[in-house]
């Protein structure tokens, strides 16, 4: 059976890395464009790119799919898997393939349909999060679901439940190709009424508000770490934070109640956080005990 495979973060290349272990027969590869990287603007390939062709697959990084759709045809591929790809694909497209797409998601579908599944299941304190490859279909990751992976959240921040949820997902790629080619394809519709949708990450998203709880807060910090990272502001200057985890203490909103010890404890609207690892502004990313050897916070400071 010949696969064509559609992605483009580090998020995607461990699933394609499995379908080439296996032995699947990979005949193509699509992308995203290369894009300016950095304060240089440097050129660079995306990362799921950078593996296919030092692996010697054939790479198409077109900046509209839609208008390939003829060329991709040609392959004579029987099925196509997406993951994390970032383009929409027309329907022109999904007629091509006659073992159907089928696109690796990062949710337990229905919930958190949209571009930030990760983001989204830490941000609403879910239990457990997973990979469902289903269908794709024109609605927005509305298909029906050929299998389901769980795991689960813990306190994970986004990048490492990220790293978790893509090794989750190369084993979905592989059992969901070894189903379909043999004919064992059993679909289970989404359930409606449990629908929920995640949007693309605005910067104005991230910014900590320190009068919510603690439990609040932290989740934003994790779900935005490492990038592009929960922030506030310390003595007028930008501070990521990007880990951090909820503990017993009062005050003033953003008040800092401890800044010693190895520890940075900072008042919320319920209880206190204690921050683990963050970075002033142009500065590097340090854990507690480092950036208070610099002395660049004391108690009493206000965070916002």
């Amino acid at each position: 059976m010949k696969i064509v495979y559609a992605g483009s973060p580090a998020f995607a290349v461990e699933p394609l890395k499995a379908l080439l272990s296996s032995g699947a027969s990979v005949v193509a590869v699509i992308t995203q464009p290369d894009r300016p990287v950095g304060r240089k603007k440097t050129l660079t390939p995306t990362p799921v790119k950078s593996f296919a062709l030092a692996n010697g697959l054939n790479v198409f990084d077109f900046p509209k799919i839609r208008d390939h759709v003829a060329e991709l045809a040609a392959l004579g591929a029987d099925i196509m898997i997406t993951c994390a790809y970032g383009q929409i694909l027309p329907e022109e497209l999904l007629a091509v393939f006659g073992g159907g797409v089928w696109n690796l998601h990062a949710s337990l579908l229905p919930k958190f349909r949209g571009a930030s599944p990760i983001q989204a299941a830490i941000l609403a304190g879910e239990e457990y999060t997973g990979i469902t490859v289903m269908k794709t279909e024109p609605e927005l990751d509305s298909g029906d679901i050929l299998l389901v992976k769980r795991c689960k959240t813990g306190k994970m921040t986004c990048g490492q439940l990220g790293e978790k949820l893509s090794s989750l997902a190369a084993e979905a790629a592989v059992e969901a190709v070894e189903l379909i080619s043999a004919g064992n394809v059993q679909l289970l519709m989404q359930d409606s009424a449990s629908v929920s949708y995640c949007r693309k990450i605005k910067k104005e998203d991230c910014e900590i508000d320190f009068s919510a709880s603690a439990e609040e807060a932290v989740r934003k910090i994790k779900a935005f770490s490492p990038e592009p990272a929960a922030y506030s502001r310390l003595n007028g200057a930008a501070l990521n934070i990007l880990d951090a985890e909820e503990v017993i203490g009062s005050g003033a909103a953003g008040e800092v109640l401890r800044a010693g010890g190895g520890e940075i404890v900072v008042a919320c609207g319920k209880n206190a956080i204690r921050i683990d690892i963050l970075q002033l502004a142009g500065g590097k990313i340090m854990g507690a005990k480092d950036f208070l050897n610099g002395r660049k916070i004391k108690v009493g400071d206000i965070l916002g």
